[in-house]
């Protein structure tokens, strides 16, 4: 466990720029580092693992069983392991599979680079309510928001916020091609909608698209966007957009911005 500053942690894929992120937060706090990253040191590892409060896996959802099946056998009953996936059902239960040692889950719901927003993370119990409340109180250490949930509410909820915002991008983009000289009609806030899906569509589809295959939600929350659709296309634009409004319903009901 991590008992305090001085607890040793290990981060697997830290040259990753989640994992980096995390192995400077650890070190700022005062924990020993110990790094790697693809292939595996498989002469320093096994020591490495036994020693540590934690190992938090920093590698993507499609390396999570191989990489889970190479450290389960050196964990201890003082270990935490713990992943940064996106989603959380399958990665989880992939660590609880193949391991008898405190597991949690966790998603960092910002990016490698942000600095000016609250920095929360989603913490979602596998084994050990001790070794949950223990990462938890580890991320508010180091300067993060950490929040209790369960896998299948988290996954749920990023199937839309995630799944569903590259889906809609993607086809809202392809129904818009350039060739039809659309770009001279562009407006501010399209510039902006089209600005901020630039690298979503030109650096990160391929993440998008694995996530949105590994989160059980994903066809869910397309069905029912598309079922929205439909009643677009019958022309009841004041029936969506009087639905709509349930976000800033919800921002005044709550005195601040909708969560």
């Amino acid at each position: 466990m991590l008992r305090d500053a001085s607890s040793p942690v290990v981060v697997i894929g830290a040259r990753g720029q989640m994992g980096a992120r995390f192995v400077r937060a650890f070190r700022d706090a005062g924990h020993p580092v110990t790094e790697f990253d693809h292939p595996l040191d498989q002469d320093a590892l096994p020591q490495t693992v036994r020693q540590a409060g934690l190992v938090l896996l920093c590698v993507p959802i499609t390396a999570m069983r191989e990489v889970v099946k190479v450290i389960a056998p050196h964990l201890t009953d003082e270990t935490i392991l713990a992943d940064i996936c996106s989603v959380k059902v399958q990665p989880l239960h992939e660590m609880l599979e193949a391991t008898a040692t405190p597991v949690v889950g966790t998603h960092p719901l910002f990016g490698p680079q942000t600095l000016d927003a609250e920095l929360r993370i989603a913490v979602t119990p596998g084994r050990g309510q001790e070794a949950t409340d223990n990462l938890s109180a580890c991320f508010r250490n180091l300067g993060f928001a950490p929040f209790t949930t369960t896998a299948d509410e988290h996954d749920r909820a990023m199937a839309y916020i995630q799944g569903l915002n590259f889906v809609t991008t993607v086809a809202y983009l392809c129904a818009s091609p350039l060739e039809t000289g659309i770009e001279r009609f562009f407006t501010p806030s399209f510039g902006r909608r089209v600005e901020a899906a630039t690298k979503m569509i030109t650096e990160d589809a391929s993440l998008f698209s694995t996530m949105f295959e590994a989160n059980p939600h994903s066809l869910e929350a397309v069905r029912m966007f598309r079922s929205y659709l439909n009643v677009a296309a019958g022309g009841d634009l004041e029936l969506l957009s009087q639905k709509a409004l349930w976000w800033w319903r919800k921002q005044h009901d709550a005195g601040g911005p909708a969560s």
